[in-house]
Parts: structure tokens; C-alpha cells; sequence
């Protein structure tokens, strides 16, 4: 009764003292501070914003039922509220939110009688990613700690994603045998390049700046900024979305002149889409193998690195995820998701023994040996093996619920890449549209700073793609860009 009592007050707004504090408390460290409510998830008022607080610090903030089940009645509740102008969502402690809980859903597959459970996690945790990327409120995530898997689904369609030089970004689910979710396969499938299928197979991690160079965080701050730009967001009277970028935008961290580059750039950024363009996972591993070898010990060295990370990953959920992303940019968000929750459920029936398996060597014993895989071998994983996740008739999809997302969020509202940095596709498209004449590169960037308003990154990111794809002449101040046909 009293937990329910305070979740009440706290929800009404009732707490001015939570309230006044919550943009500290909720970038602060428990182990500094206790949190002053013990609920998993805090909803707090303060001003223009209202604020969803992840608040599982032990756990990294991975969700679980009971966080999935509070958050989408505040949620809706909020989507109706005159007084709500903004949503933020933000966690304690080291991570926004480290993913779901999965051991706990793997628990729930293994037996008939509690396999609905699992299987209703993915729907909640599906219906709420879906709910997010449609609410007719801006929305801010704050990316400052690990967001993967789950937490990537929470914060992935926000129009403003804040990261900082704490963030750790991953999808990470072939390292558990199981299959990047919660939208991945509509989001990754439109990141620039072959960045989105080289994550959904490596689970790689990406790590600061480069998450906001690369598109999955529309900006940058340091970490020890975030309490005062919640301040804030929170002091914005009737904030429109223009407002909120230049708020956040004030607060942006430049580059330190010895701060490395991203390692997804230049000749390694060539090869990584040169690999990762192919539609079979063996012809991926063929490009890496002969990238090996190549005379370039950067390209050689990363092309090694990521056979030997592939090598270790789940053949099966390599397959299946490759299928996912090419069928996923095809699709809208919601059939996107739904096709997701098609392959949860074949996991959670039996359609593969790597999610067990995989989910007991990482996340129970803790082991970094290779997991035991069924089948151990990429050429053993046949297309009849892949077909379990997706065709319509598999005895593993039977289970499979349709999604259900409240009828007033029909469409989406939320525009996840308009206060990003520049898409490569849009970078090009001025120059293919120039053709053979070339373009002074000052030309270009005050293109595109007129279209971004200034946005900080836009001129490192313009440089980087067309030295990367296109020919570049002439003495520094002065270069021209020559269109260069692309393959």
C-alpha cells in the first residue's frame, strides 16, 4: 500500500521535492545517493517535462514486466496531458537501460506451463517501443551509460538522443543466440551504409561520440552537463521542437584536437560496406577473408577482428538476423516489430537451442568461451533452419500475438533522424544532383550548415563522407568535389 501510495504522488506530481531534483537524482550514481523511491520506474513532473526514471541501478536498468506494465499507462496518460510538452526518458546510475531481462524470459520459455509469460514480455516490450516512436509529445532520450538491446528500443525513435562520452551503444543479441529486436531491423536497415547489418551481426559496441556520428544519437554532450540541461528543457514555456534542438544543441561538447576519429571511418569504413552489402552471411565472411589479406594493415587488421567476432557469434542468429534487416527496410515500424515478435516467439517455442544456450554461457556462468551452438557450423544452418523465424505456416510461430497499440496512436508522430546529423544518402544526393560539374567543398558545407541551422558535426560529417566517396582536389581552403559514380 505505501509503494502504491508514493508511485501515486509521485505520478500526480504531488512530490515538488522530487520534482525540483529529479534531473540530478536522475544522473546521479545510487551508490553516491539513495534514490528516494524504491519503484523500478520513477515518474516524475517537473515544469515543461515529464520524466520516466529507470531505476533498477543493480540491474543496469534492464526491463522486466513489471517495468514495461507501470510505464505504458503514464505513458498514455502523459500523450493526453495538456500540461505535458515534454517527455524525457532517462535512468540511474551507469546505464540508461542495459536491455531486457532476459534470463528471466529464457526461464519463463523453457516450460509449457510459463512460456506465455515470455512470450508476453516481447509483446509489452514491442508495444512500448511502437507507443514511444508514435507519441504526439517531443520526446528526449538521455543516452548517458550503456543502452543496448531493450534500451536501444526505448530511446531509438526519439527525435532527440542525447549521448555523452559515458555511452556504450550495442545491439547484442547474436552473442546470446537470439536476434536484435525491439525495431532493430527497421532502424539498422537505415542507418547509413552497411553500419546496421555490420552491428545487427557483431554486436559490436559503439562507444561516445561516434554514436552521434553515426546517426543513432542526434547530439553530444559531456555527462557532467546533463542535470543542467534538464533544467532546462524543464524551464521551456509551450517548447516547440525547435526549441528543444537549440536547447540541447548549447549544451553540445566539441571535439578535442586529440580526440581519435571513430573507427568506423575512412578505408575500414570502404571495407565494412563493401563485406556487409551482401545478402548471404557466407558471402559476408568470403569479402572478410580477402580483406585479410589485404595490403592494408588497418583494413586487414579490422577485417580479421570481425571473422574471429563472427566466428564466435550463433550461426543461426547470424542467418536469422541478415534475413531480419533486409526484410525489415522494406517495412514500416509497426510490421517491423510484428515480424520481431514472430521471432521471438520461434525462439521462445524451440525453433533454435542457441538462445538457451547462449543466454546460460553469457549472462548465467558467465563464461567467454564460445557457447555450444546447434548447429556448430554456418553451412549447417539451412534455409528450412531460417524459415522457422519467419514463414507464416511454421509450427514455431503458432503462438505468435498480434500487436496491439492504442487506437490513438495510429501514426507515427515522432521523426527520429530530423535533428540528426546529415544522412550520407543525403550528402550524395546534392552531389549526384551536381553530376559531372564540381562543387568547391565550402560550397557544400554552407549548404548543408544552412540546412541544419549551424548543427555542430555537420561539417566534420559532410568532409568525412565525400573524402571517403568522392575525389577531392586542390590546396586546403580551396578543394573541389568531383562527382565520383557510385558502384
Amino acid at each position: 500500500m505505501l509503494a502504491t501510495a508514493l508511485t501515486r504522488m509521485s505520478r500526480n506530481g504531488v512530490s515538488a521535492a522530487l520534482a525540483r531534483t529529479s534531473a540530478v537524482v536522475a544522473h546521479m550514481s545510487t551508490s553516491t545517493q539513495a534514490t528516494p523511491l524504491e519503484q523500478p520506474v520513477l515518474f516524475e513532473s517537473n515544469g515543461a517535462t515529464r520524466t520516466y526514471v529507470l531505476n533498477r541501478a543493480s540491474k543496469l536498468n534492464a526491463l522486466n514486466g513489471d517495468m514495461l506494465k507501470s510505464m505504458r499507462p503514464q505513458l498514455e496518460q502523459w500523450s493526453k496531458s495538456d500540461l505535458c510538452k515534454i517527455v524525457v526518458g532517462t535512468g540511474i546510475g551507469r546505464a540508461f537501460c542495459a536491455g531486457g531481462d532476459i534470463a528471466t524470459v529464457l526461464q519463463h520459455s523453457l516450460h509449457d506451463a510459463t512460456r506465455s509469460k515470455a512470450i508476453e514480455f516481447f509483446k509489452d516490450e514491442f508495444e512500448m517501443n511502437y507507443i514511444l516512436s508514435a507519441l504526439p509529445k517531443p520526446y528526449v532520450t538521455i543516452l548517458d551509460g550503456i543502452t543496448m538491446g531493450g534500451g536501444v528500443g526505448l530511446a531509438i525513435s526519439a527525435p532527440f538522443r542525447v549521448a555523452t562520452e559515458k555511452t556504450k551503444f550495442a545491439m547484442p543479441e547474436t552473442k546470446i543466440g537470439y536476434c536484435p529486436d525491439v525495431g532493430a531491423s527497421f532502424f539498422l536497415s537505415r542507418i547509413d551504409g552497411e553500419i546496421g547489418t555490420y552491428l545487427a551481426l557483431t554486436s559490436e559496441t559503439l562507444v561516445g561520440r561516434e554514436v552521434f556520428e553515426l546517426g543513432f544519437a542526434t547530439h553530444f554532450v559531456s555527462s557532467r552537463t546533463v542535470p543542467n540541461l534538464l533544467t532546462h528543457l524543464s524551464d521551456l514555456e509551450d517548447p516547440t521542437s525547435a526549441m528543444i534542438d537549440r536547447t540541447i544543441e548549447g549544451h553540445h561538447t566539441k571535439r578535442l584536437q586529440d580526440e581519435p576519429v571513430g573507427k568506423l571511418t575512412g578505408r575500414t569504413r570502404q571495407a565494412l560496406d563493401t563485406a556487409f552489402r551482401h545478402d548471404t552471411v557466407e558471402e559476408i565472411m568470403e569479402d572478410l577473408t580477402k580483406l585479410a589479406s589485404t595490403s592494408d594493415d588497418s583494413v586487414a587488421k579490422w577485417a580479421s577482428e570481425t571473422l574471429e567476432t563472427l566466428h564466435i557469434r550463433s550461426p543461426t542468429s547470424l542467418k536469422v538476423a541478415l534475413e531480419a534487416v533486409r526484410r525489415g527496410k522494406e517495412m514500416t515500424l509497426l510490421q517491423a516489430l510484428q515480424m520481431e515478435m514472430g521471432i521471438a516467439t520461434a525462439y521462445c517455442s524451440g525453433a533454435s537451442p542457441d538462445f538457451t544456450a547462449g543466454v546460460t554461457a553469457v549472462l548465467v556462468d558467465k563464461t567467454k568461451a564460445r557457447p555450444a551452438w546447434s548447429p556448430d557450423q554456418l553451412n549447417n544452418v539451412s534455409d528450412a533452419i531460417v524459415k522457422r523465424f519467419f514463414e507464416e505456416d511454421s509450427d514455431y510461430l503458432r503462438a505468435v500475438p498480434t500487436l496491439t497499440p492504442p487506437d490513438f496512436l495510429t501514426n507515427g508522430k515522432q521523426n527520429p533522424m530530423k535533428f540528426a546529423l546529415p544522412s550520407e544518402d543525403a550528402i550524395l544526393q546534392i552531389l549526384s544532383n551536381v553530376g559531372k560539374d564540381p562543387i568547391s567543398l565550402s560550397d557544400l558545407l554552407a549548404h548543408f550548415n544552412n540546412i541544419h541551422s549551424g548543427k555542430q558535426g555537420v561539417a566534420e560529417k559532410v568532409v568525412e563522407v565525400v573524402k571517403r566517396r568522392c575525389d577531392v582536389i586542390g590546396n586546403e581552403g580551396s578543394e573541389v568535389v568531383n562527382w565520383k559514380e557510385q558502384s
